[in-house]
């Protein structure tokens, strides 16, 4: 898909297949075993056996490869196989490469998953420990000696900015943590069902990096999430209506770095989501008063409030009031802060299940859903509609 032109992907792909191991904080078992369990799912859950397979699309960091998942879950020749960067903004790419071969001919039925223990496991909150010498990592080399060690801590200095130039205080990101948490406490897979927060919850969790709070970053999680791709057509012969895709992109921004783009000319937003939204906008040829719903990438309740008015749900500096309003229903599985942290793959089983009409937190009618992968990294998204 061209920055500057509309692409011919949209409509020809579907997302027919949707599954999940449980969420848990101590999974005890293999990522291998979760990938495998989720692909499993998936396949059943479209009425597909693993024979029908011969794609399969992952992210990087990850020890469960595109091959060695195939052969444990029984699957036979791949025509296709491929793998994303640049982790949580890899979510919604994954499903655009499927879509992209699919639409090619290059592959009839492409499985699109993640699973990792990364509560029991490598946590990637814990921030950077020890790293091997890349040409990528050289711009950590700006922000490490100075104690910019997490993602908390990077997040922090441009939730600060936005903060600064819009004269908002902490206080607007709870928005999105009381809504995440309301959808969560209704949702049984959410590792927060049960139990949801107020404000006053919110601003009395304690500092992790300032402006950011405790209830300010998503949680950290074990398990899968796999879909599976395949041709519109195919999808209406299966078991679920499809989620076809309506548009898919991938954005990076100028001066682009994973996470500490600190040096751009301004720091209240996102400009690889705005290159996304761009794309979706054009190819769709949608607005956004047509979504329905939206699954916002949650790893931290500033980057909410600047992809709403990146995608021009509103102004710059207005997120939190249109949150506040409840204007758009939002992560409506809970989230990353309220189902569970992977990688923003269960969201997009969500936005799927609002269009089968089997979302916990159902919106009636909803024929659009907006999903969006990991932010302050080079990134993508997708638009799913209803077919026909």
């Amino acid at each position: 898909m061209s920055v500057r032109n509309r692409d011919g992907l949209g409509g020809r792909a579907a997302i027919a297949g949707i599954g999940a191991t449980e969420f848990t904080k101590d999974s005890g078992r293999s990522e291998l075993g979760l990938a495998v369990e989720a692909v499993h799912a998936a396949l059943d859950d479209a009425g597909l056996s693993p024979g029908d397979v011969d794609g399969m699309v992952t992210f990087t960091m990850d020890t469960s490869p595109e091959i060695t998942v195939a052969q444990a879950a029984g699957i036979g020749d791949l025509s296709f196989f491929s793998r994303i960067h640049y982790g949580g903004g890899a979510a919604c790419a994954t499903v655009q490469q499927a879509a992209l071969a699919v639409a090619t001919g290059v592959a009839e039925v492409v499985v699109c998953y993640r699973a990792f223990n990364e509560r029991s496991g490598r946590r990637f909150g814990s921030g950077v420990q020890q790293r091997e010498p890349s040409a990528e990592g050289a711009a950590l080399g700006w922000a490490l000696p100075w104690g910019l060690l997490t993602p908390a801590s990077w997040v922090a200095m441009t939730a600060q900015r936005y903060l600064y130039t819009y004269n908002l205080t902490p206080d607007a990101f709870g928005h999105v943590a009381v809504t995440d948490r309301r959808h969560a406490a209704n949702n049984p897979a959410a590792h927060f069902h049960g139990k949801p927060i107020t404000l006053a919850d919110h601003a009395a969790s304690r500092w992790i990096v300032e402006p950011l709070r405790l209830l300010d970053c998503c949680q950290e999680t074990d398990g899968g999430q796999a879909l599976v791709v395949t041709s519109t057509e195919r999808a209406r012969d299966l078991r679920h209506a499809p989620a076809v895709i309506t548009a898919a992109a991938q954005g990076a921004g100028r001066r682009q770095e994973a996470m500490t783009s600190f040096y751009r000319d301004d720091l209240t937003g996102l400009p690889e989501m705005d290159v996304v939204a761009r794309q979706l906008w054009r190819t769709s040829g949608l607005r956004p008063s047509d979504i329905d719903v939206g699954i916002l990438y949650d790893h931290f309740t500033p980057f909410v409030l600047m992809q709403l008015e990146e995608f021009g749900f509103c102004g710059p500096g207005e997120a939190a009031d249109f949150m506040a309003a409840d204007a758009l229903p939002v992560n409506t599985h809970g989230g990353q802060l309220g189902e569970a942290y992977l990688h923003g793959m269960n969201g997009i089983a969500e936005a799927v299940r609002q269009l089968r009409g089997s979302s916990v937190n159902q919106v009636a009618g909803a024929a659009h859903t907006l999903v969006t992968a990991g932010t302050g990294v080079p990134t993508s998204g997708l638009i799913l509609g209803a077919d026909g």
